[in-house]
């Protein structure tokens, strides 16, 4: 597991054993406990720290303040 922080938010960001280039993200910070998403490649090729940073800032973004879920 690695830790990343965004703007402020820490994610625990785990690539998946057996399945190259997909990575599963929770926010470690956010107000539901358990939450984030998956990101992957289409080739299956590793994802850099920028475009997972890049990812976090898109999840950020479509986040509701007053649900803390996506709508």
């Amino acid at each position: 597991m690695k830790r990343m922080v965004v703007d402020g938010e820490r994610f625990d960001v785990n690539e998946r054993v057996g399945d190259p280039g997909v990575y599963e993200l929770r926010w470690a910070t956010g107000p539901n406990a358990d939450y984030g998403f998956a990101t992957s490649t289409c080739s299956g090729e590793h994802q850099t720290e920028l475009q997972l940073e890049e990812a976090i800032r898109q999840f950020l973004s479509r986040v509701d303040p007053s649900t803390g879920y996506i709508e």
